[in-house]
């Protein structure tokens, strides 16, 4: 019969959460008490289809801690949490920090599964301060370190494994990344985490390393990366990387069949880089669509090898992305960069918006071949002077690129229109250029960065944001005052929609519908899931309701950038969504 236990220091004087973990049996719950656990844990036991789950979880809205500062990490595997070849495990609502080594390659990790394993969930923990202080080999090796680390090191894969609402922060990695997905795992979902203060990549998906026994096997593949904030991220100053500034925000390396949509990632190195590292390798088949990209130092999107000694990106489709301000470094690699060996790529439907620089694309490489570029939209404040460079040779204004190389004919250079470029909102405003000019691809997907219906009007708009049919007018009385609900009409169903505008700044606007009078509580989380405020509770009529909410807390206290959960209650229903708060 399955189990579930409260575990912890206030009703068990000395207990540990491995103590717990050795009594579990599948099916079984251990709902942990919050307070400090000076422990690594290594979960022994797998739950099964039909026993159900082996949880790990925070008790109630408390928070257990599991602190590694006294603690000293193996020198083969290792992990706060630590799962070898078991399956059925969820992990749940922990603090997980402090963990870290001097000890040239050994490996401290937050959460650690490797093997083969399959139905992993890891939701709502936060994840800080695990790190390497190693010095490096003469080849800058010998330093790493992971917040979560998904390793398939057999040739039974990894698969249904999923990696949710974590906050990752704070970590010290070397040569490594925040969040890996490595080898042969067959099947991933990466989503709505936040990754920030780090000191190298974000959101990895590896393959070609050595890491499965087969070769064929050894390539992660089959996943989804959505919805995640990947933000100030940077390998300068990284003892592995010198003053080299080269840490992407998410990056597919080597993986392919991986769908990467609706995250928003700025301030890295890189955006994010579809590239393989390993000689007659490539990344291929990856659609990354629906994302905002924004003021990242080297590039927003770089394809290919970064050099002639590395491999290839094939086959991947890049399509409704939102580019604003990146290569601030003014370095020469634009908006999009086109590295060593891209084939049968497809670059459509994307807002592509230069910083001074002026500088659009740069391709410093012949081997480009097979690759569609059109449906775009350009723009940079150097207007005609503007520079586009590809296949090694450098353009100056649109009409003379498009021109040269065949590339967008279907494509203007016209700015697009963005609701704020000083935040910046990179939505839409009303009347952009970008309204409706993009091609209908599959690959387009059916939400936009927002979640809302990607068609909204006569056709598909550029970029990651489709303006909305039913926008709010900007001097509607009901989006300005801050206590007052609006009502307008009896609504056919029940809906929450995306709040306006997202990201946001001072404050937005959330709107849900009644078809009936209902008892409504709408309250906005954390990524822990703890509640930070409640906007609505209580009665309410039928109808359309506007609340606007100014990123605060129930005490008046201005809140954290970051991703927030805002949740709907109405009687049996039930309904939620995430926006983004940036200060």
């Amino acid at each position: 019969m399955a189990m579930t236990a409260m575990w912890g220091r206030s009703r068990r004087p000395g207990a540990t959460i491995q103590k717990a973990a050795d009594t579990l049996a599948p099916g079984d719950t251990v709902l942990v008490r919050g307070g400090v656990y000076e422990e690594s844990v290594t979960v022994r036991v797998s739950g099964s289809s039909a026993g159900g789950y082996v949880t790990f979880r925070n008790y109630q809205q408390e928070r257990p801690i599991v602190d590694g500062s006294n603690l000293d990490p193996a020198d083969d595997d290792n992990g706060m949490f630590l799962l070898v070849d078991e399956s059925y495990i969820r992990i749940e609502g922990f603090e997980i920090r402090n963990y870290s080594t001097s000890t040239r390659d050994v490996i401290p990790v937050g959460i650690h599964v490797r093997g083969r394993a399959h139905h992993t969930h890891l939701k709502s923990n936060d994840i800080h301060h695990i790190a390497t202080f190693a010095a490096v080999d003469d080849e800058l090796q010998g330093a790493d370190a992971h917040g979560i680390a998904i390793y398939g090191t057999a040739d039974e894969s990894i698969h249904e494994v999923l990696i949710e609402d974590n906050d990752l922060h704070d970590l010290t990695l070397g040569s490594s990344e925040g969040l890996v997905v490595n080898g042969n795992v067959n099947g991933f979902t990466v989503r709505g985490n936040h990754l920030h203060g780090l000191d190298n990549i974000g959101i990895d998906i590896i393959g070609f390393e050595g890491i499965a026994p087969t070769p064929e096997l050894d390539q992660a593949r089959a996943g989804v990366i959505s919805d995640n904030l990947v933000h100030d991220i940077t390998s300068f100053g990284n003892p592995a990387y010198g003053e080299e500034v080269a840490a992407g925000g998410i990056y597919v390396d080597g993986g392919r069949d991986v769908i990467v949509e609706r995250n928003t990632v700025y301030q890295c190195d890189i955006g994010i880089e579809l590239a393989s590292e390993h000689e007659g390798r490539s990344t291929s088949n990856i659609t990354l669509r629906n994302n905002f990209i924004y003021n990242n130092r080297t590039t927003g999107i770089a394809i290919g090898g970064y050099d002639r000694e590395r491999g290839s990106t094939v086959g991947c489709v890049i399509v409704n992305n939102t580019l604003y301000h990146n290569d601030s470094l003014r370095d020469g690699n634009g908006e999009l960069l086109i590295q060593f060996d891209t084939r049968n790529n497809v670059v459509e439907n994307n807002i592509l918006f230069a910083n001074d620089q002026g500088l659009l694309v740069a391709n410093d490489y012949g081997e480009n071949d097979g690759n569609r570029v059109d449906y775009n939209i350009y723009f940079a404040p150097s207007g005609d002077d503007s520079e586009w460079q590809w296949r090694e040779d450098y353009y100056q204004g649109f009409a003379t690129y498009a021109l040269a190389t065949g590339n967008d004919s279907n494509s203007f250079f016209v700015d697009p229109g963005f609701v704020d470029l000083e935040l910046p909102d990179l939505h839409l405003g009303m009347g952009s250029a970008a309204a409706d000019r993009g091609e209908l691809l599959a690959q387009v997907g059916d939400t936009d960065i927002d979640g809302e219906g990607r068609l909204q009007g006569d056709g598909i708009d550029l970029g990651a944001d489709e303006i909305p049919a039913d926008e709010p007018s900007e001097d509607d009385d009901s989006i300005t005052d801050v206590s007052e609900l609006a009502s307008a009409g009896t609504p056919d169903s029940f809906a929450l929609h995306a709040n306006y505008p997202n990201p946001f700044n001072s404050g937005t606007v959330i709107r849900l519908d009644l078809p009936g009078d209902e008892a409504v509580e709408l309250t906005v989380y954390d990524l822990a899931g703890q509640a930070v405020v409640t906007l609505l509770n209580g009665w309410r009529p039928s109808g359309t309701h506007v609340v606007h909410w100014d990123g605060r807390d129930a005490s008046g206290r201005e809140l954290a950038s970051g991703v927030y959960v805002y949740r709907l209650r109405a009687g049996e229903r039930a309904g939620q969504r995430k926006l983004l708060l940036l200060r």
